[in-house]
């Protein structure tokens, strides 16, 4: 019975262990995907469009 006690706290400790490394991780995780998505965004954005044309500022205004 001592044994099973023990096994069970084992697998106790190690689901709490991969639980915190879960918790932790979230915040870099959440980070990177916000980064990409940003330079997906701006990359999109700074795509020309054909058939558009975009009048540019004359230098000196």
């Amino acid at each position: 019975m001592k044994i099973k006690a023990q096994s069970m706290i084992e697998y106790t400790v190690l689901i709490a262990a991969i639980a915190a490394a879960f918790i932790a991780m979230h915040q870099y995780i959440y980070r990177s995907m916000n980064a990409r998505l940003k330079q997906v965004q701006d990359e999109v954005y700074e795509t020309p469009v054909p058939g558009v044309d975009i009048p540019s500022v004359p230098k000196g205004q």
